[in-house]
């Protein structure tokens, strides 16, 4: 019996912590190598998604703003994630120009657009959610990518986010909420088997080691004993 190609799609968004710390733990830990050319990072404007489901910023939340604070801080600990302890500039902050940006880079489901988008992603996060710099500024912003890029093919993403990267984004994020997301970090994926399932939250990734069939014999530290 033939098997699937193994997947995960993981949609991201820079303003969320928790789409970070799931972003770095699928980048980085050795757990999930086997599948280092099986995983698809998909930008969506997570402002958009909370608005088509009626759902409600955590930190708009009474008791929730501080538990959810304390909760990042408390995974990017167990994983040994680079963070600060003190929340970014406009903390949350209208991250679409920056969404955009991502979205214009190129076509993302191509192996050249991945490289491309993780290249990016390493940028804004350290950026953001490590010095706490206010990349949805327009300045800052510019500064990450050229940084990245260099300053014509910024100038290239820059003015192609305006038209590409709005409807990309748009189709993204749309594409999240007919996925079932309601909030970030969401998952979908695809096992060996072919069956397909959709997973939220860092909370879950031990769900999502067991579903893809991972080997838990290479799961280190603390938050793995926990999760799995």
């Amino acid at each position: 019996m033939a098997t699937a190609r193994p997947h995960i799609a993981l949609y991201v968004d820079v303003v969320s912590p928790f789409a970070y710390e799931a972003y770095h733990i699928l980048r980085n830990d050795p757990l999930f190598a086997p599948l280092s050319d099986s995983i698809t990072y998909i930008p969506i404007f997570l402002g958009g998604l909370m608005h088509k489901c009626g759902n409600t910023a955590p930190m708009r939340i009474a008791n929730k703003d501080k538990w959810i604070n304390t909760e990042r801080l408390r995974w990017a600990k167990h994983f040994s994630i680079p963070i600060s302890t003190s929340l970014p500039v406009d903390f949350p902050a209208n991250t679409l120009p920056v969404q955009r940006a991502l979205c214009a880079l190129g076509d993302l489901e191509s192996k050249e657009g991945q490289g491309k988008l993780v290249r990016a992603l390493d940028g804004l996060y350290a950026a953001y959610w490590v010095r706490g710099e206010a990349v949805h500024q327009a300045e800052v912003l510019r500064g990450v990518l050229e940084g990245v890029f260099g300053r014509e093919e910024t100038e290239r993403v820059l003015a192609e986010a305006k038209t590409v990267g709005k409807t990309r984004l748009t189709e993204n994020t749309e594409r999240a909420f007919k996925e079932g997301a309601f909030g970030l970090p969401w998952m979908v994926c695809t096992n060996g088997k072919g069956v397909t399932e959709g997973f939220w939250g860092v909370d879950h990734l031990g769900c999502v080691v067991e579903f893809m069939g991972l080997e838990r014999e290479k799961a280190k530290g603390k938050a793995w004993k926990a999760l799995l």
